[in-house]
């Protein structure tokens, strides 16, 4: 359920209806330069897509920066959550 433009009472009581049911429920609204959005998905699964870290070898290279593990942003996984 998707509402905007509803008064707070309404927004509730409306959420309350879908969180009971286990009704996905989103509402959101924009006044000039501010705005909201809030969305109540109760029990729901989703995917996070996570950057690989490689390790690097302290045989392979020398310095300070040997340590620190390496980012390669070319390989990611999906996580299930």
């Amino acid at each position: 359920v998707c509402l905007t433009g509803c008064s707070r009472d309404v927004l509730v009581k409306i959420d309350q209806i879908c969180h009971k049911n286990s009704i996905k429920f989103f509402t959101g609204d924009v006044f000039g330069y501010h705005g909201f959005m809030f969305a109540d998905l109760g029990e729901h699964e989703f995917v996070e897509e996570k950057t690989k870290v490689a390790k690097v070898s302290s045989s392979v290279e020398d310095g300070p920066d040997t340590k620190k593990a390496k980012i390669d942003s070319s390989e990611t996984t999906m996580v299930k959550k």
